[in-house]
């Protein structure tokens, strides 16, 4: 009896280690904490998820389609966002920081309802950096979104003069000048889309058209006078064989010039401005000498001489003086 009961308490024991052993195995091989945390990620994933889309319903994330956007989702951050690039955009082109606009502009037209405006601005900053390619692919396409756009014919009227096209140009400121005729508001002056009209013909060689658009630019009243408009149109009125009319439209550009010419920022600007008035007179001495008005011919060289040595232009006071003295002998 004592052997069986000994028997018994070993088979007990036994089973009781092998419980033990199976047991310590098991906390080698499970770890309750490990799937409580997998439980706690996926609750907090959950309540994001249903966070980001109670928030989607309130904005109308979820149900603002349009059909210009082909069922795209759009929202009102999405808009404000695009606006916001735009203007950045804008900001940084004034700047002069021509990638970082293109960069900005890109980012507003990739957004879900591009403007013209944006592609026309876009494609100025093009223009700027030399992509004539991409210049011309934004101008066109902002014509084909808003026909109306006389700041997109104009742009590309700019690029194509820059592509020597200036026929396709011409064409591009003569619907810019209809747009223009038909909205007052226009943020384009008609003194400049005239003038520019002006030098289209005047390359083209039709003087008389170029006559009568730099006139009709001088008589606006609205921006600024540009005296290149009056020298232009000299250039234009030389050809013709109206010396009279000419020397009197570059008398009238060095006038424009010296009212201008305090009033500019920089050295370099006034010293640009300063070589024009220079030319002018030199210009003005050669038609007067044409015409037989020696006299006149002698005080626009000697106006263009104190100009050259003002600049310290030691070419130009060498070259104007041997003029003067080809004048006096």
């Amino acid at each position: 009896m004592k052997k069986h009961t000994t028997n018994k308490n070993a088979k007990q024991l036994k089973t009781h280690e092998s419980v033990g052993l199976r047991a310590t195995q098991n906390k080698k091989t499970y770890n309750p904490w490990s799937l409580s945390i997998y439980v706690y990620w996926f609750i907090i994933l959950f309540f994001i998820a249903a966070t980001f889309y109670i928030l989607g319903r309130s904005h109308g994330v979820l149900n603002h389609r349009t059909p210009a956007n082909d069922g795209a989702v759009i929202t009102e951050e999405a808009l404000q966002s695009a606006n916001d690039y735009y203007e950045s955009g804008k900001t940084k082109l004034l700047a002069g920081e021509i990638d970082d606009a293109i960069a900005d502009l890109t980012t507003a037209i990739d957004s879900e309802n591009p403007t013209a405006d944006m592609y026309v601005l876009r494609g100025e900053a093009y223009m700027q950096s030399g992509n004539y390619g991409g210049a011309l692919n934004d101008f066109n396409t902002a014509i084909d979104m808003n026909p109306n756009s006389s700041v997109a014919f104009y742009d590309r009227s700019l690029l194509n003069t820059r592509l020597d096209d200036y026929e396709a140009a011409l064409n591009d400121i003569n619907n810019a000048l209809a747009v223009r005729a038909t909205n007052d508001a226009d943020v384009l002056q008609l003194r400049d889309l005239y003038a520019k009209r002006g030098q289209l013909n005047l390359w083209l060689k039709n003087w008389e058209g170029a006559i009568a658009d730099y006139t009709n630019s001088l008589a606006r009243p609205d921006g600024i006078v540009n005296p290149t408009v009056y020298a232009e149109r000299a250039e234009a009125y030389t050809a013709i064989g109206d010396y009279t009319s000419a020397i009197n439209d570059y008398g009238a550009a060095v006038r424009v010039i010296s009212e201008q010419i305090q009033g500019l920022p920089t050295i370099a600007e006034r010293e640009s401005m300063s070589a024009n008035a220079m030319s002018y007179f030199e210009k003005s001495a050669a038609l007067n000498l044409q015409i037989g008005q020696i006299e006149a011919s002698r005080s626009d060289l000697e106006s263009a001489m104190t100009i050259a040595a003002a600049m310290n232009d030691a070419d130009s006071v060498e070259r104007i003086n041997t003029l003067l003295n080809d004048i006096t002998q």
